[in-house]
Order: structure tokens, then sequence, then C-alpha cells
């Protein structure tokens, strides 16, 4: 098959811890870095004679995110997952199984594209075990510890349709749900804890296909980078399988960050494998309408409706377009929570565009700060800079003063700080006195050598010192190029 083009064909499993005060069944803490062993009762240990409590505020986040992502909220049985693994005390984990709460659903991505939603079940989180010694996985371990004291902690399962089609979307439905489970107070989304963890079914087809081809699963990725880099080697892998005439086997592989390549871990299991079967203990989870509806009410603006609001402003603005750079500031105001900072800059009179970019960057560098700080002061100060009070530079170092102290009066701090901007006289002055004193680079970049605009650009600023105007500059020198 030399020659065929590929199709990569994904669909991601993604497991997210709730952000629950205790676990899904009892009234231990849900915790993360305690003590090993200390957050477990006789209910997430499963001793004989204990019955499990189903945890409302669980079921609540869980409907949050059923309501973010557009599913239905259907009646829902909790059956008993069967299998033997050290992981779960009990031997079996409380899942859902053919009646989950999340049924069907989507999640739009930032560039449009959908990504159709199967189900978002509820169900519990195992122990974590460390196999310890030689290459720190089981068959190499010289032994292995297991901490229960994840066992129990109430999680979402989130199962999408296999719509995505590589590495770099995968990448970015990952994001983007992470966004909305946060947004929704579902979950705190720390992959680095484990709060969000994602499993990549990947198969391969001739392009044009419209048949699947055998997938293998990649268990428990717990980055974006990490998602990005199996399903791309585990693309490539199927691809050679495909290419040499062998035949790719269904089956579950991990991911081996240091060598950068999938390994196996066992055959496929299927549902028959883990004998399903109802949840004696528990009844069935039937939430009313009246409850759903305050749910679904209760969510506010989703990181979608949070970008489209901020782009909205700077539509308004009336300046142009909305570069691409811009974009990429209001996904990142966003993702850091700092878009009601801007929001209220601007409906205080600030610019736009300054607004963002100031939040951007020099306010998103030190977020918690950002959090604390005045909407006043920080639309006080961004006015100023648009105002020409302040010049770009002499107003990221006020701003770095307010984020240090929790706040102050802009126009005081640049008083004492004698900052004031450059006249139009004075930087015609300025340009006027180093373009004399440089003339043959001056006749190089009138010539067209735009690689001297930061030459030119460094001798002012070290000229005017702290009242330099980078914006001002920049302006005075493309209109003597004009006139050259």
């Amino acid at each position: 098959m030399s020659g065929t083009e590929w199709e990569t064909v994904v669909g991601l499993e993604v497991h997210c811890e709730l952000k629950t005060a205790t676990k899904l069944f009892c009234g231990c803490a849900n915790s993360f870095g305690d003590e090993p062993n200390t957050n477990v009762c006789p209910v997430c240990l499963g001793l004989p004679g204990s019955l499990p409590v189903l945890n409302e505020g669980a079921v609540e986040r869980a409907m949050r995110i059923g309501a973010a992502l557009h599913c239905e909220v259907h009646p829902s049985v909790f059956h008993r997952k069967n299998y033997f693994y050290p992981d779960m005390p009990k031997d079996y984990q409380i899942s859902q199984y053919d009646e989950p709460i999340n049924v069907g659903g989507w999640l739009d991505l930032p560039d449009g594209f959908r990504v159709g939603i199967v189900r978002a079940h509820l169900e519990e989180d195992t122990g974590k075990t460390s196999h310890l010694g030689g290459d720190g996985r089981i068959h190499g371990a010289d032994y292995s510890l297991v901490d229960y004291n994840r066992a129990g902690v109430p999680l979402v399962e989130i199962v999408s349709e296999p719509d995505i089609r590589s590495a770099a979307q995968a990448r970015a439905y990952a994001s983007e749900l992470r966004a909305v489970l946060v947004a929704v107070d579902a979950s705190d989304g720390r992959m680095e804890e484990g709060s969000l963890r994602v499993d990549a079914n990947v198969s391969v087809r001739p392009a044009g296909s419209d048949t699947f081809g055998t997938r293998c699963e990649i268990k428990n990725l717990n980055s974006l980078r990490s998602l990005g880099r199996a399903i791309e080697h585990e693309a490539a892998r199927q691809v050679a399988l495909l290419e040499s005439g062998e035949a790719v086997v269904q089956q579950t592989r991990h991911w081996d960050e240091a060598a950068a390549r999938t390994v196996p871990l066992r055959s496929k299991e299927e549902a028959f494998d883990y004998r399903y079967f109802p949840e004696p203990d528990l009844v069935p989870l039937a939430p009313d309408a009246g409850w759903q509806a305050a749910v679904a009410g209760s969510l506010g603006l989703l990181p979608a409706q949070r970008r489209a609001r901020l782009l909205a402003l700077l539509d308004g603005a009336g300046d142009g377009e909305v570069s691409a750079a811009q974009a990429d500031q209001v996904s990142a105001v966003v993702d850091q929570g700092l878009d009601d900072l801007v929001v209220a800059a601007v409906s205080g009179g600030a610019p736009a565009r300054l607004a963002l970019a100031r939040a951007a960057n020099e306010v998103a560098a030190d977020v918690e700060a950002g959090r604390r700080l005045p909407v006043a002061d920080f639309t006080k100060l961004v006015s100023m800079e648009g105002d020409g009070k302040l010049s770009a530079s002499q107003s990221k170092e006020v701003l770095g003063e307010l984020l240090g102290a929790g706040g102050g009066d802009p126009e005081a701090i640049a008083g004492q700080r004698g900052f004031e901007a450059m006249s139009a006289d004075s930087v015609v002055a300025i340009v006027n006195e180093v373009v004399a004193a440089h003339p043959d680079e001056w006749g190089r970049f009138a010539g067209g050598d735009q690689k001297l605009m930061g030459f030119f650009v460094g001798a002012i600023r070290e000229r005017a010192g702290s009242s330099f105007d980078g914006k001002a500059v920049s302006a005075e020198l493309r209109r003597r190029l004009q006139e050259a």
C-alpha cells in the first residue's frame, strides 16, 4: 500500500476528577498530596458491611459538565465494573455503563470545528500504584506501593466521537475541554496532579475511506504535549505496519515519554470482560427538571462566549481588523481568567486593544497579583497610556509597581518616577539629531534596508531615556521615510 495517503482518526476519553470536598460514596476528603492511605474508610476500602451514599455535589458537577457540552441529562444507573487489580481494594469500580447521566452533545473548538460527545458519565477514581526500582514500569520494578487516597474520588469520563483528525486538533480539543471544566467549577483541571487524564483511541485509514481502521488505546496521557506526541507516533507506527503488509492489533498501549514511543500494555478489553452488573446498593439516579434547570442556569459565560465578548470589544474599537496576535492574546486572557479585568477597564473608558495587551502580557506574568489589582487603577493606567501621558515602557513600569503593591494611584507613581511622555516636538527633535549623527545608516535605511529600523529606535531610546515613546518614534521614522 505504498504511496497511499493516510488519514488519522482519533477519539478521546477524558477523565476529569470533580472539585468536591469529599469522595463519591463516602465522607473521606478529596484532597491531593496528603500522606498516603490517610483519606480512607470502610466504604472506599470496600470492607464488609459498608454501604455507599452518593455525593450530591458530584452529581451537580456532572450535570454542569453535561449542560456545558450540550448533552441531555438522562436517568442513570450505577454498575459494578469488575476486574482484579490492586488499585481498587473492592476488586470492582462503581461506574455507569449503558445508562449514563449525560448523553450526546458537542464541543466547538476555537477554530469552529465541532467534536461530538458520546457520553459523560459518573464513576469513582481508582487508587494510585507506584512501581519502584528498575525502569518504573510494573515488569521492571523491584516492588510496588499502593495509595488508596484517590480510590473513590468522584470522576466524570467524557467520551468524544471519533471526529478528531490530527494531533493538533486533539490538543485543541483537550485544551478547550479543560477550559470549560474549570469555567463551570467542575474541576481544577490540573493535569500535573492527575485531575485531568486523557486516553486516546487512535486508528488510521486510507484518505477518503469511510471505514474505520483497527484502533489502539493509549492510556493516561497527562499533558497536552504528551497527547500530541503520542498520537503522532502511534499513527506513524500503524501506517508503517500497514504499508509493510502487517495488520494493526487492537490493544492498549502506554506512552513512554523518555523514549517517545508507545509500547503494548495488554490486549484491548471488551465490555463483557468486566462483567458489568447493576450496583445493588445504589438506587437509580434521576435528577428532576427543576434541578437540571437550576444547574444549567448557574453556568455563567463559557470560554467561547468570553472570547467572543472580548473580540466584540476589539471590533467595536474601530481601529482595524483583529490580528492573529490579538486573537492569541484574547485566548490567553480568557485562559488566565483576566477577561473580566479587560471588560471592566474598557467599560471605564480604557482603549480596548491596549487593555488587552497589558492584561495578556504584564498582568498575565503575575496572574494572582492581577486578580487582586483594583479595576479602577488598571483602567486609569491604561487610559493614561492611551492618552499619550505615558509611553509604553513607562506604563509597563508603573503597572509592575501596581501589581507588586496590590494597587495605587498610577498618576502619583508616574510623578514620583519623573515619567512624562515625549511631546511631538521632542520626538521630531531627537529623531533629527540621531539621523544627522548617522547619515550613512539613514541612507541605507531610506534605500530599503528595514533591518536598520531597530538601530534607529535603539539610538533614539538611548537619547530619550525614561520619556522614550516607541510608538511615536516609529511613526516619526516612517513619516520621514515617506518624505525621503
